[in-house]
């Protein structure tokens, strides 16, 4: 580690990670110039005065993308950045994740933080660049921070893990595995992995842990030398008399209301049980007293409700629909129950339920992606769809949210490993997650639900895949791990772990701390678990479907491959587009032709499909010296007449090459729109095709002779 002028810097996979200070952003609470490579952030953290009427930590943390970074000109009408991409809204929410549980919870003052992205190098990983940076702006800052954290990148190639590996590792890895924590815990994870083992995750956990330690020390450096007082916070509290008295009031009553199997009926026990509560508490309290503290008491009851379930489920096993700590909540599976769609698939276990749509479409329909970077290409999206009428509320309709986003983002990874080879199937895939019903999750019912409906559609999966959610419940020294969490153990608990993969290993997973991290024996024994729990949901899931089906949907359209030399796909195209619009035409196909000469035909039916392939076989037909062909007069001139053989393609019939005679005048043998026999007997050094009528009738037997003679 070192410092020199306001730059603090550490070595992280043998390049520089660097935090510059005080020259930018002065105005700003904190703020930093973040550099790893070349790539570099401007990083800063904000915070106003406290908001009133709300009961949530209202921190915003932005992801900012500016073209600039890569030395290019937006291409949209106003010429400015718009939108963010849906990659800059995942890499907002992972800076988020490590950074939420560290602020006091009963905050209320908003706090953004913005890293605005203003160079890239491809090989350094912005994302963790830009989670560093928002670290060391908050813990210079006088925001109230229990940091600082610090995030890598871990990499797994030929058995060895790679810290912040470059673009050409991370082609080669088998890992791709974010952890961000503090000097003593793992906070956050996320991965997608090609079926990893639970032990080698749990390493790769362990060594990127190790080496995130030196980048949490350069910035408690940091904050010793020019970091700012925090600002002092005590959170409004009862006096310990009425704590004691709403425990009173309302303990012996949770115990029954949340220990209520059915979701909605246990809501409105629970609701109740707050409205009573209060209603004794009013009439028991002086007016004043009880306006005063209004907002505070029914926060308690809250409290009260998270003491009750943690207890009850930490000391007596005891869950809220009475199920077992390791205990899977009754799973049923449906597939190909929506008609004309080309696969679909519903999951509900317990009472979650998600129904998972398949369309297959053309190259032509994968999804192009413009960045910071170079331009890419997905032909697989998994979307993902939480209308309000799932959770019984009624809410208006907007565009995907950063939930929304994230989820569907985290099923495309756990589903992604197990696609066929694009060479084999070069559908473009488009899978659609609807949640019917939530009640805890949803992410990985959508997972299980759209293995299904990949299964049922044809798609040739090398394996199904499922995911399942672990919770956490930790005091102290006693912890219960729980398989399958539902809502209410989600919002009361300490974890939230989602784990996705295969009978074979795991393909993904995304872990969010609510206490100051978790030690690897608890992290361990959550990933076994886990496992135990996927595996009986696979199980569950192929009574309905155990391998994908044979054949295609009906409803799904046809897709022939077929291979032509690059140099002819002018041939295919025509002049103007002239001939593959004519294929189109006829055979009602769609075509999709890419650079290397691979030629994707996909059609309604095989009859189209076959037609097309056919016309554009023959339209790359070689022309070959020595062999005959049908021939189409198309033009007669006074040396001769050119003849179409091949689509496309004309060459030249010598009047000399008509008979084995004189023939004084073309016109005499032939006409435009005669098919002719001819034999090619010459392609010159500038691809002219020389013909003989005479030669390709000397060929034929005398019975064919007497029809051209």
């Amino acid at each position: 580690m070192e410092k020199s002028e306001n730059i603090w810097s550490t070595e992280v996979g043998g390049r520089e990670l660097s935090f510059e200070t005080e020259e930018y952003a002065r105005q700003a609470n904190g703020a930093v110039m973040a550099r790893y490579g070349d790539t570099t952030f401007l990083v800063t953290a904000t915070m106003s005065e406290p908001r009133e009427g709300i009961d949530y930590l209202p921190l915003m943390v932005n992801y900012e993308e500016r073209v600039y970074a890569i030395g290019k000109i937006p291409g949209s009408i106003t010429r400015r950045e718009g939108k963010p991409r849906d990659k800059a809204t995942l890499y907002a929410r992972l800076i988020d994740r490590p950074l939420r549980p560290l602020f006091p919870q009963s905050l209320r003052h908003d706090i953004q933080v913005i890293a605005t992205v203003l160079s890239v190098d491809d090989d350094c990983t912005p994302e963790v660049v830009a989670m560093n940076g928002a670290s060391a702006a908050l813990t210079i800052s006088d925001i109230p921070f229990a940091g600082p954290i610090a995030g890598v990148k871990v990499g797994l190639r030929d058995g060895e893990f790679i810290v912040n590996p470059s673009d050409d590792e991370c082609e080669e890895s088998k890992l791709d595995l974010m952890v961000a924590g503090t000097e003593d815990a793992v906070m956050m994870v996320e991965a997608s992995a090609e079926e990893v083992s639970e032990e080698t995750i749990t390493e790769a956990i362990e060594f990127g842990h190790e080496q995130i330690k030196d980048i949490v020390q350069l910035q408690k450096e940091m904050a010793a030398e020019i970091g700012k007082e925090k600002m002092e916070f005590t959170p409004p509290q009862l006096s310990d008399d009425l704590k004691e008295r709403v425990s009173e009031l309302a303990s012996p009553r949770l115990k029954d209301a949340a220990f209520t199997a059915d979701k909605l009926e246990r809501e409105e026990k629970m609701d109740r049980v707050t409205e009573e509560v209060m209603a004794e508490l009013e009439e028991e309290l002086e007016e004043d007293r009880f306006n005063e503290n209004k907002k505070l008491l029914k926060d308690e009851v809250d409290e009260v409700s998270k003491k009750v379930l943690r207890h009850e489920i930490i000391h007596n096993g005891r869950r809220p629909d009475g199920r077992e700590l390791d205990e899977v909540r009754p799973i049923k599976s449906k597939i190909g129950f929506i008609p004309k769609v080309h696969g679909s698939g519903m999951f509900k276990r317990g009472e979650t339920q998600t129904v998972s749509v398949l369309t297959l479409g053309a190259s032509s329909d994968e999804q192009i992606l413009f960045g910071l970077g170079e331009e890419e290409k997905k032909k697989f999206l998994h979307h993902y769809n939480f209308p309000p009428y799932s959770v019984g509320e009624t809410n208006p309709l907007r565009a995907p949210g950063r939930r929304e986003i994230g989820h569907g983002a985290l099923g495309e990874k756990a589903l992604r490993p197990v696609l066929p080879p694009e060479k084999e199937f070069p559908y473009t895939i488009r899978l659609v997650s609807e949640v019917l019903e939530s009640n805890g999750s949803t992410s990985q019912a959508s997972i299980c639900s759209s293995s299904l409906a990949m299964m049922e559609g044809g798609v040739p999966i090398s394996s199904p895949v499922a995911g399942i959610a672990m919770g956490l419940m930790k005091e102290d020294d006693d912890i219960a791990i729980l398989s399958d969490i539902q809502g209410l153990e989600d919002h009361f608990g300490d974890m939230d772990f989602k784990v996705a993969g295969t009978r074979e290993g795991i393909t993904a997973l995304q872990m969010d701390i609510k206490v100051a991290g978790i030690s690897k024996e608890i992290m361990g024994r959550a990933l076994e678990r886990a496992k135990e729990g996927r595996l009986h949901i696979l199980d569950r899931m192929s009574e309905v479907i155990a391998e994908p089906s044979e054949e295609l949907s009906p409803h799904a359209p046809r897709m022939i491959t077929i291979e032509i030399d690059p140099d002819k796909i002018r041939h295919v195209i025509g002049p103007g587009g002239k001939m593959i619009n004519k294929i189109i035409d006829k055979t009602g196909a769609q075509i999709d032709i890419e650079d290397d000469g691979t030629v994707f035909i996909l059609s309604e039916d095989q009859e189209g499909g076959e037609e097309a392939r056919e016309m554009i076989e023959e339209l790359t037909r070689d022309v070959v010296v020595g062999e005959i062909y049908s021939g189409k007069v198309k033009k007669i001139v006074n040396f001769g007449a050119f003849a179409e053989i091949v689509p496309g393609r004309e060459g030249l019939i010598h009047i000399s090459e008509l008979a084995d005679y004189h023939v004084d005048k073309v016109e005499d043998i032939l006409e435009v729109g005669d098919e002719v026999p001819v034999k090619v007997t010459e392609i010159d050094d500038q691809d002219r095709i020389n013909l003989s009528r005479i030669q390709a009738i000397n060929e034929m037997d005398e019975e064919e002779k007497k029809k051209y003679m």
